[in-house]
This record gives structure tokens, C-alpha cells and sequence, in this order.
């Protein structure tokens, strides 16, 4: 388009020199050439006015140091400041998400795409904006939007007090006998270990027998009989299952599910123990690379959504999307939850994304903004000087005829 509308101007400017020589070789014709020559000239000058403001926008024309020109680039943080503005104006304050989110039923909608994802027009929309979430999330900076992400999660960690949570979860498991498969797990395991260290365990009996054992050869008796009690043990323990072992096990995690919920002491030791681990450089180190491996997740889900969609994955959402398509009563749960989410998103977070959009468009260069704008806007920017170029034409021709006229 940029080579078709700079095409028509060299061609006007091509014309116009034409018809004043043939104006000039052949006055018979003055009419017909007077009224071409009249549109060539008129057509040059809106082609060239319009090529002006267009590149005026984005750059120097012809690097000339003209006032108000390269307008993007020298207007690049006040155009940062501007989108950040206006993505808090219009999207991101609590009463415009509540109020956009009134009477829009979430659920249904997105129970219609993963019911039948590839369906139509539907299929290109969800396209579009499974593209344009990926090209934005590519383009804001990883690691300010990381810490923002990383921040949130700490907080509503640090929010959530752990023990109880835990002694709740610990009581049910014991109550629905969920431990025991995890509790002979545990008693396998030992097993595997004492088997693989027992040469280790033999020679520390050994050490600490007196010289009389070593010498009558008891020591060697002693530890295969240690080892021989402790498999009989363990192989006891998970096999009855009314093991006075397992009695005292029960009882001892009985007590710490009740000691997690209501001891005061056990609550504040487990928050003093959350809060040091989420301090710890290892656990953020963790967090950073949970971050990186989600928005490469993400990043290849958006890229590519048919593939995400297939399999099994494909059908389970599919299942979902029929549920919440026909349940009204899921629906209106979903909706619910959306909207409190959605509105405690923007309440908690808004001035936050908003700062890393006009923070991210800041760091741009001049040059990437004005690319990044010309080639979103470009071909419209190329009909305005192909339309200018016409007009101006067309102006031209007509203030030609009424000169005659008169």
C-alpha cells in the first residue's frame, strides 16, 4: 500500500509534466488538457500535503527538523501515560467492571466456546484474541510482570493461615482412612532404607559392643536380630491392620490435626514457619522459575490453541463447557465468582497494570512505538494519501470548471 499511494503521487507529478508539454506541443487540445492538467496539478499537491501529515506522525519528513513533526516519537511518555489513563478510565476501576459484567452471563459464553472451540465465526474471534493476548503478554516486561504476579501470590499466602487449613485437611483424611496408603508408603520406605544401609547398621553395632560380645561373636547375633526384629516390625504394621502400632500412629496424628486447629502455640509455630519459607531465596528462586514455566505455558497454549484443545484435555473441557451451557443454576455460581473476582482484580491490581503498561510503552524506543503503530494502522494511513491524492484531483478538476464557467 506505502508503494501503490508514493506510486499514484510520482504518477500525478508524471502526468501533470506531461499534459503541460502536450499542453504546450498541441494547442488544439487546451480544453481537454487544461481539465487534466487542472486534476494532475490539484491531485500532486493533496498527494503531497497528505504524504506530509502522514509522515509527520512517525518521523521528519525528508529529516528536516520542521516543527510538530515526528509527532509519536516526541509524545512517546505522554502516549504511554495516555494508554495507562485510559486502560484505568475505561476497564480496570471496580464500578466499570461491575457495571460491563452486569448482565453479561460469562458462563454461558464460555461454555459455548469449550463446548464447540472451533465453530465459525467463533472459532476466528477466540483465534484473534487468543493471538492478541499472546502478542501483549510477549510485549510487557517479564520480569516487572513476574514480581506483580509473585507479589500477589505472596500476599494472599501470607493472608491464609496455614494450620488450621492443614489440621481440617489431616482430620478428614483420618476420618475417610485417606492416610493409610500414604502411612504404609512411609513404612515401605523405611524398610527400603534400613535394607540398604544395613551393612552401615551392622558395622555401628559392632563399634559399640564391648570386646566380650566382639569375641564370642554375640555382637554379629545382636545386629541380625536388631535387623530381624525391625523387618518382622514393620511388615506387621502394614499388613495388620489392627496393629497397636497403627493405634498409636492414629492417635498421634489425631493429636496434631487438633493441636494444628485449635492450639495456639501449633498456630503460630506454622506461621512463623510459612512466613520464613516464603522468605527464603529458595523458595523465590522457585517461584521465579513456576512463573517462567507458566508463561511459556501460556504463551504456547495462545500460539497454538488447537493443540491444547485436543486429547483428553479437549474432551474434559468440552464436558465442562456442556455443563455450564445447560446448568442454570452453575451458570449463575460462575457468573458470581467471575464478577467478585474480576471486580476484586481491578480493585486490588488496576493501578498496578496500569503502571506496567505505561512503564513497559516508556522503556520502548522511539523507533519501535512509531513501527509498532505504522504497521497497526498502515494501510489506512496509505488510503488517506491514495484518498487525498484523488480528491485533491477531483477538487482541482471542479475549481478548473467553475473558472471557465466564469
Amino acid at each position: 500500500m506505502h508503494l501503490f499511494a508514493t506510486g499514484l503521487l510520482l504518477g500525478m507529478a508524471a502526468a501533470f509534466l506531461t499534459f503541460r508539454r502536450l499542453a504546450v506541443l498541441h494547442p488544439e487540445w487546451s480544453v481537454p488538457l487544461g481539465f487534466a492538467t487542472a486534476f494532475a496539478e490539484a491531485a500532486m499537491v493533496g498527494g503531497l500535503a497528505d504524504w506530509f501529515a502522514v509522515t509527520a506522525l512517525f518521523r521528519r519528513p525528508l529529516g528536516l527538523p520542521i516543527p510538530h513533526t515526528a509527532i509519536i516519537p516526541v509524545n512517546k511518555d505522554r502516549i504511554a501515560d495516555s494508554m495507562g489513563r485510559f486502560l484505568r478510565d475505561n476497564f480496570l476501576t471496580p464500578q466499570v467492571v461491575a457495571r460491563r459484567l452486569h448482565g453479561f452471563n460469562l458462563a454461558a459464553s464460555a461454555g459455548a466456546f469449550l463446548a464447540d472451540p472451533r465453530r465459525g465465526e467463533q472459532s476466528r474471534l477466540s483465534e484473534g484474541a487468543a493471538g492478541l493476548f499472546a502478542d501483549v503478554l510477549e510485549s510487557l516486561d517479564p520480569e516487572q510482570m513476574g514480581g506483580m504476579v509473585k507479589a500477589g501470590l505472596r500476599r494472599q499466602l501470607e493472608k491464609i493461615e496455614l494450620a488450621p487449613l492443614l489440621g481440617q485437611m489431616l482430620d478428614n483424611a483420618i476420618a475417610d482412612r485417606r492416610h493409610l496408603p500414604v502411612l504404609e508408603s512411609l513404612l515401605r520406605k523405611v524398610g527400603e532404607t534400613v535394607e540398604a544401609n544395613e551393612p552401615m547398621i551392622r558395622s555401628m553395632i559392632h563399634q559399640r559392643a564391648n570386646t566380650i560380645m566382639r569375641w564370642t561373636g554375640l555382637d554379629e547375633r545382636l545386629a541380625s536380630g536388631v535387623l530381624d526384629g525391625t523387618y518382622r516390625l514393620l511388615a506387621e504394621v502394614i499388613v495388620q491392620p489392627d496393629h497397636p502400632l497403627r493405634g498409636k500412629i492414629d492417635d498421634a496424628l489425631a493429636k496434631l490435626a487438633n493441636d494444628l486447629r485449635n492450639d495456639p502455640a501449633m498456630r503460630l509455630k506454622v506461621e512463623r514457619v510459612k512466613l520464613e519459607l516464603l522468605a527464603n531465596p529458595a523458595v523465590a528462586a522457585w517461584m521465579d522459575a513456576m512463573w517462567e514455566r507458566a508463561r511459556e505455558a501460556l504463551l504456547r497454549a495462545m500460539r497454538n490453541p488447537d493443540r491444547v484443545l485436543a486429547g483428553s484435555l479437549g474432551d474434559s473441557m468440552s464436558q465442562l463447557g456442556q455443563a455450564l451451557d445447560k446448568d442454570v443454576r452453575l451458570q449463575a455460581l460462575v457468573n458470581r465468582f467471575a464478577r467478585r473476582t474480576l471486580v476484586g482484580i481491578s480493585s486490588r491490581y488496576g493501578s498496578e497494570i496500569v503502571r506496567l503498561v505505561s512503564e513497559t510503552v516508556r522503556r520502548w524506543d522511539a523507533r519501535t512505538v512509531s513501527d509498532r503503530i505504522e504497521g497497526a494502522v498502515g494501510r489506512d494511513l496509505q488510503f488517506i494519501r491514495i484518498n487525498g491524492t484523488v480528491v485533491g484531483g477531483l477538487v482541482g478538476l471542479a475549481i478548473h470548471a467553475v473558472e471557465r464557467w466564469l
